[in-house]
C-alpha cells in the first residue's frame, strides 16, 4: 500500500499544484510532500493552495510527524526530507541551485520503496530527474505530467529522460490518479 506522495513543481506550480491537489478527498489515505521552487516573497503558498484543496496544507517544520490528509510545504531556503515517519528540514547546500531541491526530497522518499509516489510536474530545469529516478529504482512509482500540458516542459522532459517508464498524465489526471493509487483497496499498479 501507498503510503507516502512526494511532488515537484517549478515554473507554473502553483496552477499545477491546485489542479493535482483539488480532487483529493479530505480522507486521502497518505501524506503529501512538496517542494516548489519559489522566492521568499512568495510565502503565502499553502495559504494559496489551501483556498482550492480539501486537505490540511501548511509549510513544514522540522520533524513534523507525516499525516495522511496533510500536505506540508517545504519553507524557502530549506530542503525537505523524509526520514521515517518525519519531515526533516535541512539548510544543506543548495542542489543545482535550488533550495528546496526536488532531488533531495524524492530520493530520500525512496527509502519508502515501493510504498511511495514520485511526481514531477511543470518546469524549466531538471531537479527531480534523479529523485524521480531513485523511487522507481527502489520499487515506487513514477508520474511525470505530461510535457504538453505544462507551462514550462523542461522538468518533465528530463524526469521522463531519466525515467522512460513512468506514468504520463495530462495535468487534470493527476489528483484522480493519486486517489486511485492509494486507496486502501487498490491492488499494487504497475508503472506504465
Amino acid at each position: 500500500m501507498v503510503d507516502l506522495v512526494v511532488i515537484g513543481a517549478s515554473w507554473g506550480g502553483l496552477r499545477a499544484l491546485r489542479a493535482v491537489l483539488a480532487p483529493l478527498t479530505p480522507d486521502f489515505p497518505a501524506p503529501i510532500l512538496i517542494v516548489q521552487h519559489r522566492s521568499d516573497e512568495e510565502s503565502a503558498l499553502a495559504e494559496l493552495l489551501a483556498r482550492t484543496c480539501a486537505l490540511t496544507v501548511r509549510e513544514a517544520e522540522d520533524k513534523d510527524r507525516l499525516q495522511a490528509g496533510t500536505v506540508l510545504l517545504a519553507p524557502h531556503g530549506y530542503h525537505l526530507l523524509v526520514e521515517g515517519d518525519e519531515a526533516i528540514l535541512s539548510v544543506d547546500d543548495p542542489v543545482r541551485f535550488s533550495r528546496p531541491s526536488i532531488d533531495v526530497l524524492l530520493e530520500s522518499a525512496a527509502e519508502h520503496g515501493d510504498r511511495a509516489v514520485g511526481v514531477v510536474l511543470t518546469g524549466a530545469n531538471a531537479d527531480g530527474a534523479a529523485g524521480l529516478a531513485a523511487i522507481r529504482r527502489r520499487g515506487g512509482i513514477a508520474i511525470v505530467q505530461d510535457p504538453q500540458s505544462a507551462e514550462r516542459p523542461q522538468m518533465p522532459r528530463a524526469a521522463l529522460a531519466a525515467v522512460p517508464d513512468a506514468q504520463v498524465r495530462p495535468l487534470e489526471q493527476i489528483g484522480p490518479e493519486l486517489m486511485r493509487i492509494c486507496a486502501p483497496s487498490t491492488a499494487r499498479p504497475g508503472a506504465a
